[in-house]
């Protein structure tokens, strides 16, 4: 597999994250749904990755300077094809390095809290993400839960 930053244009990407967003919409109330559109992640904060493999997307993410110390995990998504194939994982590593490089000192996310995201809340927990209190211009939702990692 292999790791691209950008594509934003590329059909398939726009098809997942469109795709990724009306899943977010069938899980949790218009309100919750903290899922970036295509203009959101072309912001200049935003480092945006796909993934891919024999020239198919298998997934993507990106990940938000919110400052100097502190990033956001956005838009992780894998797509059908390629789910429990280890794609999620490798983008995950792939982002907490470059949050180390960065030289972040924390990297954050926020995910719903229905039996559809316990999948990811397993992997970001295997990869010492822990429980937290919301951050940034978040606010408590029982549709959310927030999570955070420090980065060594």
């Amino acid at each position: 597999m292999e790791i691209h930053i950008g594509s934003l244009t590329h059909p398939a990407v726009i098809t997942l994250l469109e795709e990724h967003h009306q899943d977010m919409l069938n899980h949790s109330p218009a309100e919750s749904v903290h899922a970036l559109d295509l203009s959101a992640l072309a912001q200049t904060s935003i480092t945006f990755w796909s993934v891919w493999e024999n020239n198919k997307l298998a997934g993507c993410g990106a990940l938000k300077e919110l400052n100097d110390a502190h990033g956001e995990i956005k838009s992780m998504r894998t797509s059908r094809n390629f789910l429990r194939q280890g794609v999620a994982k490798l983008l995950l590593e792939h982002m907490i390095a470059q949050a180390n490089i960065r030289g972040y000192q924390k990297l954050s996310l926020e995910t719903g809290t229905m039996n559809a995201f316990l999948p990811a809340q397993k992997l970001y927990q295997q990869l010492g993400f822990k429980h937290c209190q919301p951050f940034a211009d978040y606010h408590e939702d029982s549709y959310s839960t927030f999570m955070t990692k420090v980065i060594n």
